[in-house]
């Protein structure tokens, strides 16, 4: 299989030429060994720890386990020997005008990442790494939509942000049609799966995550309740989230359920975008937004079965919302800045299903299916705009399913899936 550059690897060697020590998160099979590999395999000795297995007796004597192992290093899943992380700093130390010296990945987000960044912090770069962006599949490896939006002066209406996307056009085409690439997902390993094929892969992984990576992350004393969890998460894609309510459709309290959360979370299989307000603290206090990171997985979780079974689905609105979320998030890494991201919903039911806010300025996105959206989409970006009129708003954003880019009134831009 021919390797497809990555969007993160001109940041990774840049970062790698500032910090000691690199960290790449992300869901298993996302391919983080496979860009570390690319990246520093040729001058850097590679170790893949075991969650059973105490690799090469790191666990034991990390001590003894550096010396013998001298930098360059790439460590791969470095949650399974967590006793590294304090003996790391001492070996950092030691050396602490010479960067590059540890390449780090890990699948999991909970206590061990925050400890790394704790333990080694100033000498520590970290970023995730998400399943292939749609770019990333076509063999393109560039920014789409926040290129435009980010990399040069921000554009401050549609006009310009048009203008400049109509510049560099869309990135050449994965294979299939967006409702194929919804059904597969982003995964590396399904590029060599026919559309027929990829429930297999699926099948494995869910089994794999849910007998192997959740013992080691939380005690869940019963599996097959965290598996109809891990269900109902998925058919709650694009839905604020009520913990109460998620843990009676499961059967358990709504603090396992905010633990469970918290699981899918560490493990790079969910986001969750905080509700905006104008007041900070009814930021944090407002219900977030939850979204499952693959839309492959997410089709598999809702039993569906094929592209042509995914158009009918009544949920097919959330998966395309679910899908552009996504893509955005994979591209956030790759700026030097990346924006923050929030979805807003009013006690009326009005919505804006994304908001990205960056040196004051808001940009808010819409995503609709539909071939050709009109100005009765943008309903929910008038509320929001009307809530908060001292507010700074950029280009106004509906994404939608169809081939045309165009302007829907003078302040809102219609961007297709193919130019995100």
């Amino acid at each position: 299989m021919n390797y497809l550059p990555r969007l993160l690897e001109k940041k990774l060697l840049r970062m790698a030429e500032l910090f000691p020590v690199v960290v790449l998160g992300g869901a298993r099979q996302a391919g983080k060994s496979t860009l570390l590999s690319r990246l520093f395999a040729s001058q850097a000795t590679t170790v893949v720890f075991d969650p059973v297995v105490d690799v090469s007796g790191a666990r034991q004597d990390p001590e003894l386990f550096l010396r013998l192992n001298p930098p360059p290093l790439i460590l791969d899943e470095i949650q399974y020997a967590p006793e590294l992380i304090p003996t790391l700093k001492r070996a950092v130390d030691e050396r602490r005008d010479l960067n590059g010296q540890y390449y780090l990945t890990g699948s999991q987000q909970l206590n061990l990442m925050q400890r790394v960044e704790e333990s080694l912090a100033g000498r520590v770069y970290v970023t995730d790494l998400w399943p292939m962006s749609r770019g990333e599949l076509a063999g393109a490896g560039g920014l789409g939509l926040l290129s435009a939006l980010y990399v040069d002066d921000p554009p401050r209406d549609a006009v310009t942000l048009l203008s400049r996307l109509r510049e560099v056009g869309p990135f050449s085409q994965p294979r299939g049609n967006v409702l194929e690439r919804m059904f597969i997902g982003g995964y590396p390993g399904l590029l060599a799966f026919s559309v027929d094929e990829v429930q297999h892969w699926h099948v494995s992984y869910i089994r794999t995550y849910i007998e192997r990576d959740v013992r080691v992350l939380k005690a869940v004393s019963e599996p097959h309740d965290f598996s109809r969890f891990l269900r109902v998460m998925a058919a709650l894609t694009a839905q604020e989230i009520n913990f109460s309510q998620l843990g009676r459709e499961v059967g358990i309290t709504p603090k396992t359920a905010r633990s469970w959360l918290d699981v899918l979370r560490a493990s790079y299989q969910l986001v969750l975008l905080d509700a905006y307000s104008g007041n900070a603290i009814k930021r944090v206090t407002g219900k977030p937004k939850a979204h499952m990171v693959d839309t492959g997985l997410l089709c598999h979780l809702l039993s569906i079965s094929s592209p042509t079974a995914l158009s009918g689905q009544p949920g097919l609105g959330a998966v395309f919302e679910t899908y552009v979320v996504a893509e955005i998030q994979k591209q956030m890494g790759a700026l030097n800045a990346s924006p923050k991201a929030w979805h807003w919903r009013a006690s009326s039911g009005a919505e804006v299903d994304l908001l990205l806010e960056r040196d004051g300025v808001f940009v808010p996105i819409e995503m609709k299916l539909s071939a050709r959206p009109s100005k009765r989409d943008l309903s929910g970006i008038n509320a929001f705009e009307k809530t908060y009129p001292n507010l700074q708003i950029g280009p106004r954003i509906v994404v939608h399913g169809g081939a045309e880019l165009y302007l829907i009134d003078e302040r809102s831009a219609a961007i297709p899936i193919e130019w995100v």
